[in-house]
């Protein structure tokens, strides 16, 4: 028979096409499996892009935006022509203007086998320069500490975003499902606050935990209503699973919704953390040496030791987030010097021999080789002077490093103008530094995605290049 005008009988379609139903049914039970188990736990390890370099971040954010010329960016025209007017094109007042070259009030040295520049102001630091990599040509959006410190979190300067440790956390789930998988430690109520570390329009799982806050001494940084004095561990475990019995009840009734789910997996967390948290925020039981090597014990440095030193038992724990802020709980950030720079001193002796002892800690506990640790600030300072002995906001060019986590250790990447104003060679947006540390995560910027008001959302937004060339 001609197959042009074959028309099978209803009992022949059936019988050819009996395997397709069978793949359609085992589709939809495999699709409901999944978000079965999506739902019961959205923090359990995802597949990656493509192979990862690292396992997880800690961002160790200077808020204020430190001075590149006065740390890690040397600039010898700047202290040659000190005091020299200079038309800029200014980014606050957005006019060309006649400015005064103000020199860095510190000396800069090379160190390491690498020979890098590093100012005097990180002694500590500098002593580990082969660890790690200096990107000189950061540039990003906002000129005022608000929105660079939202776009530095979220990659948006003004409207409600998820953070991006909500935004890694979303695409990576967690290694330990007995603790937050992304904590922030001490973090500001000021520019930004909460919506630093928010999860915005993601399930509200992947928001960040803080603890802490700034203001507030690292050693009082406590999660609260951790233990409950009033019952036991078997008398909560059986409230909790009655009280989960009727939470899925009312989920299956109503048909879910991220709201209470959200609270079914928060008592179960919460739960889970009171046999874990304790000892993960006690470190009553490092050596003498650790807590030396971190400053802690010490005027100046006892406090931030303690952050850097929790980030280290936290990374240990399988915690895929961790930020810390050097940051202040009023108007003006710590590093933001528009008078007087030299009290940059003051800042870096708070931080630079902690920062050190983690690099040193990670590395001596093999951590460092899949642990992306980021240093910087939401912009930097301008190498003209504001006032007589200030910087003023910069975000047209700074300075971060990357460390760890197959990250080229002991190079310099990118450069400003000879004064240290503007990124002019391998310039990196804030949007291509997002973009990067997603990348050594195994995730594709271009694939983390949510769809919400009905288009798809994402970090780095329509932008973002991955900066291939600082990968080891």
């Amino acid at each position: 028979m001609n197959s042009s005008t074959y028309t099978p009988s209803r009992r022949q379609l059936l019988k050819q096409t009996a395997c397709g139903f069978g793949s359609l049914a085992l589709a939809g039970m495999c699709a409901e499996q999944d978000a079965l188990a999506a739902r019961t736990n959205p923090l359990a390890p995802k597949p990656t892009h493509h192979k990862p370099r690292a396992k997880r971040v800690i961002f160790i954010f200077m808020q204020g935006g430190p001075s590149q010329v006065d740390t890690f960016d040397y600039k010898p025209t700047l202290e040659k022509n000190d005091g020299k007017k200079v038309e800029f094109h200014v980014a606050r007042t957005r006019k060309i203007t006649p400015e005064p070259l103000f020199k860095s009030p510190w000396k800069f040295a090379r160190h390491g086998e690498c020979g890098q520049w590093v100012s005097e102001l990180f002694p500590h630091m500098a002593q580990h320069v082969d660890d790690y990599c200096v990107i000189r040509s950061m540039h990003t959006e906002g000129v005022a500490h608000g929105p660079a410190t939202l776009f530095l979190h979220t990659g948006a300067t003004n409207l409600i975003r998820p953070s991006m440790g909500s935004w890694i956390t979303y695409g990576l789930g967690t290694e330990n499902q007995n603790v937050p998988g992304f904590i922030t430690l001490n973090p500001t109520p000021a520019k930004g606050g909460p919506r630093n570390y928010a999860n915005a329009f993601l399930p509200a799982v992947y928001q960040g935990t803080a603890i802490g806050r700034a203001g507030i001494p690292t050693s009082q940084a406590k999660i609260r209503h951790l233990a409950n004095a009033e019952r036991s561990l078997s008398q909560q475990q059986e409230q909790l699973k009655l009280l989960q019995a009727i939470n899925r009840d009312q989920i299956e009734r109503q048909g879910g919704g991220d709201d209470l789910e959200t609270v079914v997996d928060s008592f179960e967390l919460a739960f889970r953390m009171q046999a874990n948290a304790p000892e993960l925020l006690d470190i009553s039981k490092e050596t003498k040496s650790t807590l030396t090597q971190y400053g802690i014990g010490e005027g100046e440095t006892d406090d931030f030791g303690r952050q850097c030193l929790l980030a280290r038992r936290m990374t240990e724990a399988g915690v895929r987030f961790v930020q810390i802020n050097y940051a202040d709980n009023g108007n003006t950030p710590r590093w933001d010097q528009h008078s007087n720079i030299k009290a940059h001193a003051t800042h870096a002796k708070a931080t630079d021999k902690p920062v050190a002892g983690l690099l040193k800690d990670l590395k001596a506990r093999g951590l460092l080789e899949d642990t992306i640790v980021w240093w910087g600030g939401e912009f930097g300072r301008t190498p003209f002077a504001q006032g007589r002995d200030g910087r003023d906001h910069n975000p047209k060019g700074f300075t971060v490093w990357l460390a760890g986590g197959g990250v080229k250790s002991g190079i310099a990447y990118g450069e400003t103008d000879e004064f240290g104003y503007q990124a002019v060679q391998n310039k990196v947006h804030m949007h291509d530094l997002h973009a990067t540390i997603m990348h050594l995560l195994g995730l594709d910027h271009e694939r983390v995605t949510y769809r919400y008001a009905g288009r798809d959302f994402r970090l780095t937004d329509v932008a973002g290049n991955v900066v291939h060339d600082i990968f080891a």
